[in-house]
This record gives structure tokens, C-alpha cells and sequence, in this order.
């Protein structure tokens, strides 16, 4: 069994910079034509497709590439591509820590709602959206090529990450934002934060000041989910995502996640997914 290979930023940059890498799609895919295969990231990745065709997987999720699209990615997540035809657009590396000698919040970055692992991080944009977007990553790919890295070129990434991240459509229905609204996005960002070790609503409700019923309740109308299936589903991702790596063993998936009893994780995945960890180990690689 193949283990899942995490890619660093210098491996895949082709500039000075190795903490930062803007370019044309075309471009990168040329000078790194065997990323095909699936694998992690230890950086941030973004791109946007002009052309081409085909798909790409993220976290065990396959989407069809379209004109437009943007998907973006946080370290960890596992990921693959198969493109078709000839293919334009743009891609953004960044390292973890590269906004960190700019902003005093340093996971400002990390709690924008299109890198949340609850949410889809692929979506989008429509033609007006698109054509300012084209704009703005050539004149970060322009900063790129600059020997000298400047505060410029984090504050351009920056506009254009709340620039899509404000065009980012998450799967709540069309509210005006209200009190409801920021408690669901604020139990979203504590289940990424606490999904280890909090398995039960009534721990997240206990955070968020509200009784479990309400969290329920609200995450029904917003989400379409109780709170629990969110908080399951965050687990099983992450799960997924340690059972890929051959060198763990079941056990210790069950561990890392909190569950004192190997038996009851598997249980709990089957029930889920329909499947063991171990089928599911296996699936992944056949």
C-alpha cells in the first residue's frame, strides 16, 4: 500500500520566493506535470480555471471542471486532478505562516469561510466576478516575478481572498445576515477547532450560550442538518483523511479522534458510511 504524500512549498516552486508562488495554470502544470497522483499539502492552494476540461478530487469528492471555478485548499487536505484538453487559469501557493509579519490575528486567514473543512471550498464565479478576478491575479503573478518579496504582494493575496471569499456561496439558504446566521457560522468554526474532543451538541451548544434544541433547531433551517450529523461529519472527514496514511493503524485513527474503544469508532464509521475503516483503507487503493 502507497502512502499519501504530503508536498511542500519548495518542492512545487519554481520562483525565489519559496514561501509564496502565484502563476498561470499552464505554467505550473508544465513544470509539474507529475502531480497527478493524490497527495497533501503542508501550504495553502487556490486555483481558477479559465479552460480546459476534465476533473479533480478534493477530499474524496470529485467535481468537473468549468469556466470559472475556483477551488480552494487548506494544508492537509487530500487531493488530485485529471485534466482534459488544454488547460488555462491561475494558482496561488502560500505558506501557512505567510500572512503572519502582516496581520495581528494570525488564522485570520485560516477562519475565512471558504477554507472552513465543513464547508465545499470549490465554487463559482460568475462573468463580472471573473473578468475583475483575472485582473487581480495578473497583477499578483506580475508581483511574483519581483526579486524582492514585499508586504505588495501579501496585501494583494489578501484583497483577493476576501474578494472570493465574499463571492463564496456556503449552502445557507438567501438570508440577510442575523443572529442565527453568526451562530451557525461561529459552531462551525468551533467544530473545526474542537471536533476531537467534543462529540455531542450539547458541549458546542454550551459554548454558543444557547440550549442544544436551539442549535439543533437552527442548524436544521440554515444547514439542512442537526447539529450532530455536522459534528459527525467532521469527524469522519478527518478520519478519512488518517486512514489514507498506511502507517497508522486503525487504533490510532480511533485514538487521535477521542473514541476509547476501537470497536465503537468502526461502528460508528459503518454506520455512516456504510463501510468499515478497513473496506474503506482498502478502497482507496486498489
Amino acid at each position: 500500500m502507497a502512502k499519501i504524500p504530503v508536498i511542500e512549498q519548495c518542492t512545487v516552486s519554481y520562483k525565489e520566493d519559496k514561501h509564496f508562488l502565484a502563476d498561470r495554470l499552464d505554467v505550473y502544470l508544465e513544470r509539474n506535470s507529475n502531480l497527478v497522483f493524490p497527495h497533501r499539502h503542508n501550504f495553502y492552494h487556490m486555483v481558477l480555471f479559465l479552460s480546459g476540461a476534465g476533473k479533480h478530487e478534493i477530499d474524496f469528492k470529485q467535481y468537473s471542471i468549468t469556466r470559472g471555478q475556483v477551488y480552494v485548499m487548506g494544508p492537509g487536505q487530500v487531493h488530485s486532478w485529471m485534466f482534459e484538453g488544454d488547460m488555462k487559469g491561475y494558482i496561488v501557493n502560500f505558506d501557512i505562516d505567510y500572512f503572519k509579519s502582516l496581520l495581528l490575528q494570525s488564522d485570520y486567514v485560516e477562519s475565512l469561510a471558504m477554507f472552513s473543512s465543513l464547508n465545499e471550498g470549490v465554487f463559482t464565479l460568475d462573468e463580472l466576478q471573473l473578468r475583475e478576478m483575472m485582473g487581480l491575479m495578473s497583477q499578483l503573478i506580475e508581483l511574483n516575478e519581483k526579486p524582492i518579496v514585499s508586504d505588495l504582494n501579501r496585501s494583494l493575496l489578501l484583497y483577493i481572498l476576501l474578494k472570493l471569499d465574499q463571492a463564496y456561496a456556503p449552502n445557507f439558504p438567501s438570508k440577510t445576515v442575523d443572529y442565527h446566521l453568526v451562530l451557525i457560522k461561529n459552531f462551525i468554526a468551533l467544530v473545526d477547532q474542537h471536533y476531537k474532543d467534543l462529540h455531542l451538541p450539547k458541549e458546542y451548544a454550551e459554548l454558543l450560550f444557547v440550549t442544544p434544541n436551539h442549535l439543533n433547531s437552527v442548524c436544521k433551517e440554515y444547514l439542512g442538518q442537526q447539529a450532530g450529523e455536522v459534528i459527525r461529519n467532521r469527524i469522519i472527514l478527518e478520519a478519512k483523511r488518517l486512514l489514507i496514511l498506511p502507517d497508522w493503524t486503525v487504533s490510532q485513527v480511533a485514538y487521535e479522534l477521542s473514541f476509547n474503544d476501537n470497536s465503537y469508532f468502526t461502528k460508528f464509521f459503518k454506520k455512516i458510511e456504510g463501510i468499515t475503516p478497513e473496506e474503506f483503507r482498502r478502497s482507496q487503493w486498489k
